[in-house]
């Protein structure tokens, strides 16, 4: 199940057709939610395009064992009797990680991941984790929220974690392409901060990061300035301090 997701994921991410949406809600217990949807209709249609027999592949046959309502990765590897580790932390971790998948007349056309309500602790752990599974995880996700106050650290805008993940299932011709593949199959890559309460004030400047509402701000990256070296922006602020009310 989990060779089949990630297969899904960097086939997603290399294609142009790619369609993500992200979204991180901070809550005001101080912790918060990460939710990606994925839309694979196009996607599938090009894998059948490009090699026609690509769907007939013993992955893609277990399409019909994925969820269709939130089930937690723990779950998921419970149930195939594949669960590799008892540690409490990495347990804790599994079973707050969840993901769904949406199917159109037994046809994917959709997947879901959620990490629900992370704590500080939990992103700690997840760190560790993901030094083996290379989740492809919005950096972001390890910004400093302490129920009030989200401390953005904008080193965290790069792709650093979608990278390693296509390095660790690429060649190693592949892997020194990485670059150039991240600027080509790219459309649009962008991340919705939202919070519980009303944004009071911000504090810091980056030409990625937009107040869309009272609630939230979105980070917008522009893939051509984020590979060139040598490209300067007009506001990079290392620092951006949000306060809630």
């Amino acid at each position: 199940m989990k060779k089949m997701i990630v297969l899904f994921l960097i086939g997603l991410f290399t294609l142009q057709s790619c369609s993500v949406s992200s979204e991180i809600t901070y809550h005001k217990d101080s912790s918060s939610t990460f939710v990606t949807d994925i839309d694979t209709r196009e996607f599938m249609s090009e894998m059948q395009a490009m090699t026609p027999d690509s769907l007939k592949q013993k992955e893609f046959g277990e399409i019909d064992k994925l969820p269709t309502v939130w089930t937690s990765l723990y779950d998921l590897e419970k149930r195939e009797g594949k669960i590799k580790t008892q540690h409490p932390d990495t347990v804790r971790i599994m079973k707050k990680i969840f993901m769904k998948s949406k199917q159109d007349d037994r046809k994917l056309v959709g997947l879901s991941f959620k990490m629900d309500h992370f704590t500080a602790d939990d992103h700690q752990v997840l760190k560790n984790y993901n030094k083996r599974e290379k989740l492809p995880l919005d950096q972001n996700i390890y910004n400093a929220w302490d129920g009030k106050t989200l401390t953005i650290d904008t080193e965290n805008f790069n792709l650093r974690n979608i990278e390693e993940t296509l390095r660790s299932k690429s060649s190693k011709e592949g892997t020194e392409k990485i670059e150039g593949m991240m600027m080509m199959f790219f459309k649009e890559i962008g991340t919705t901060l939202k919070f519980d309460h009303k944004i009071r004030t911000i504090t810091g400047k980056h030409d990625w990061l937009k107040q869309t509402d009272e609630y939230s701000v979105k980070i917008d990256y522009d893939l051509k300035t984020l590979y060139d070296k040598e490209a300067k922006l007009k506001n990079a602020d290392k620092k951006i301090v949000i306060t809630t009310e």
